[in-house]
């Protein structure tokens, strides 16, 4: 009896699976290997290959190229927006002056009726008849009808002077809204020229020392290397007002000598977008300050400047002539002659003569 109690608790032994139920055992092992595999992995995405240099300065030069553009939008803002304010405050020393006017007026009236309280209190009748001098209450009274068609006229003023204030500022409130739009435009192209500028700093920094500045002498080249040769900085032609740098090529009057000598004092100076001079420039920051400096007042961005004046073919450009790049009117630099210009290339690219062969060319501009 102990022996079957012994055998009824033994484990029965383990036989291994053969035929079909050992194929389906394997197929199922497989499967949860399988299964326990791709969930360990799930998740992981695959490793983006990385960038070799020449991509990276592909993307440089299009994070430069889109700044630029943004710049350009950035500067037309602010012109804008410069206009705004302009307007406002205008309308705000209006309807000041305007409230001076109506102020005073108000005060003169208020003293016309503080007076005709205090003499007007009877009906003339019977100040007449109390009167102990007729002649001379009449002659009061007669002064008192021209004050009256005086107060009349006053508060008719009054009444203009309330509408013209109510107007004023109907239009200084349409005025600030369009101002806040101006800077809210404004503040939307700074922040994609920075953003722009900051992923070109990111991207670089990517690269090796050699790499890099590999990369600066072919973006160098490609914006017409360093600053000029002694050689370029001769006096300008008979027509310049005073000593200055220039090329080869006569300028064609004085006013483009005068533009031209400014740009050639302009080089090594740095690259800073928004910036006119007189310590740094973006491209139509440079030709507007050049031109400025002639005497002659140009338009803020780009792709205002190249209306400014008479329309040249690349055949017929002289010395002074505003010269744009890229299908959307994007560069600008000032042409010097023999193929050349002198322009603010990019950030970290200070002002520098170029060849216009360099960029692809957009049109020409003659300002004089």
């Amino acid at each position: 009896m102990a022996a079957h109690r012994k055998s009824a608790h033994r484990k029965p032994k383990q036989r291994p699976f053969t035929g079909p139920a050992a194929r389906t055992a394997a197929t199922l092992a497989l499967a949860g290997a399988a299964t326990a595999t791709s969930a360990t992995g799930a998740g992981a995405a695959p490793a983006e290959p990385v960038p070799t240099a020449a991509q990276v300065r592909a993307k440089v030069d299009r994070l430069y190229h889109d700044a630029e553009v943004a710049t350009e939008k950035y500067n037309g803002a602010k012109e804008k927006e410069a206009a705004a304010t302009k307007a406002v405050d205008t309308l705000a020393d209006e309807a000041a002056r305007r409230t001076d006017r109506l102020n005073t007026a108000r005060h003169t009236l208020g003293s016309m009726a503080t007076a005709q309280y205090r003499t007007g209190a009877l009906d003339p009748a019977v100040q007449l008849a109390l009167s102990s001098d007729p002649d001379s209450y009449l002659e009061r009274a007669a002064h008192l009808d021209r004050a009256g068609d005086r107060q009349a006229s006053l508060l008719s003023s009054i009444r203009r002077q309330l509408s013209g204030i109510a107007r004023v500022k109907a239009r200084a409130d349409q005025e600030t809204e369009t101002l806040a739009a101006r800077r809210a435009e404004l503040d939307k192209h700074r922040a994609a020229i920075q953003s722009k500028l900051a992923d070109a700093r990111k991207l670089l920094a990517t690269l090796t020392a050699a790499e890099r500045a590999a990369y600066e002498r072919v973006a160098d080249a490609a914006h017409g290397g360093g600053p000029a040769a002694p050689a370029d900085r001769a006096v300008v032609g008979a027509h310049a007002d005073r000593a200055a740098p220039r090329s080869s090529v006569a300028a064609p009057n004085s006013r483009a000598a005068r533009a031209v000598a400014f740009a050639h004092g302009a080089i090594g100076k740095p690259y800073v977008w928004g910036a006119t001079g007189p310590n740094a420039f973006d491209c139509s920051g440079l030709t507007q300050a050049a031109w400025q400096a002639a005497g002659v007042s140009l338009p803020r961005t780009t792709y205002t400047q190249i209306n400014a004046g008479q329309r040249v073919s690349r055949s017929e450009l002289a010395p002074g002539d505003l010269v744009f790049f890229y299908s959307g009117i994007s560069h600008v630099g000032l042409y010097i002659g023999g193929g050349q210009m002198i322009h603010a290339p990019r950030p970290g690219a200070p002002v520098r003569i170029a060849p216009i062969s360099q960029m692809p060319f957009a049109g020409a501009t003659r300002v004089a």
